[in-house]
C-alpha cells in the first residue's frame, strides 16, 4: 500500500497514476496513517502551506520515524523541496531526508510555467520524458551519493538517494507513467 499526503496540493492526480498501475493507494491525512503504508509520495502544491499544515499536524517526527524505517519516499515538485536538505529563495524548514539544494520558484512564476521534454535514464536506457514544470523548484546542487534520474535540458529534475526519490516537476500531470512505476518497483509492490 502506497500512502499520498494529503494535506494539500495534487495528490489525487498521483492516485490515478497508481491506480493505472494497479497499485492500491491511501491518501493520509494523519500522521497515525502513516503505519498503513509501505512507502509515501509527497506531492507539488504549495510547500510553505505545506510546511504549516505539517506544523498543525504534528508530522515532523512521524515523517522522520517513517524514513528511518527505510520506507520508500517520493517528493515531486514542493514535495522535493520538503524533502531536500537545502533550501532557497527563501531558505525554509526541510525534511533534509535527500542530500539536495533546491532553488524554490527557480524556472519563474505561474506565468513561467511550461511543458518540456526530458531524458529519463533511471534504467540505463535513456529515453524521452514528458515533464510539466508549474512554478518549478530546480535542484541547486547533488551531493555524494545522489543518483540523477532525469535530466531537462542542463538540469537534473529527478534525482535519488536510498529510498527518497524526487521531481521537480509533475509526473503525475502526464500520461506517462515511468516514474511512478519506478518508485511501486522501490516500494516492493
Amino acid at each position: 500500500m502506497i500512502g499520498i499526503l494529503g494535506l494539500q496540493g495534487a495528490y489525487a492526480a498521483h492516485g490515478k497514476m497508481l491506480d493505472a498501475l494497479a497499485v492500491e493507494s491511501r491518501v493520509i491525512k494523519k500522521p497515525a496513517q502513516l503505519s498503513a503504508v509501505d512507502g509515501l509520495i509527497f506531492p507539488g502544491g504549495e510547500s510553505t502551506t505545506l510546511i504549516k499544515l505539517m506544523d498543525s499536524w504534528d508530522f515532523w517526527a512521524p515523517l522522520m520515524d517513517f524514513a528511518a524505517a527505510g520506507n520508500p519516499i517520493f517528493g515531486t515538485c514542493a514535495g522535493m523541496i520538503l524533502l531536500a536538505k537545502g533550501v532557497s529563495n527563501p531558505p525554509q524548514k526541510s525534511l533534509g531526508l535527500i542530500d539536495i539544494d533546491v532553488e524554490r520558484n527557480s524556472y519563474g512564476r505561474q506565468v513561467d510555467s511550461f511543458e518540456g521534454t526530458g531524458v529519463w535514464a533511471a534504467d540505463g536506457q535513456p529515453r524521452s520524458l514528458p515533464m510539466i514544470f508549474i512554478r518549478a523548484p530546480r535542484i541547486a546542487r547533488l551531493g555524494d551519493g545522489v543518483a540523477a534520474l532525469a535530466t531537462c535540458g542542463d538540469d537534473v529534475v529527478v534525482a535519488r538517494q536510498g529510498q527518497v526519490l524526487v521531481a521537480s516537476f509533475h509526473p503525475e500531470l502526464t500520461s506517462d507513467l515511468s516514474i511512478h512505476r519506478y518508485f511501486v518497483d522501490m516500494v516492493g509492490h
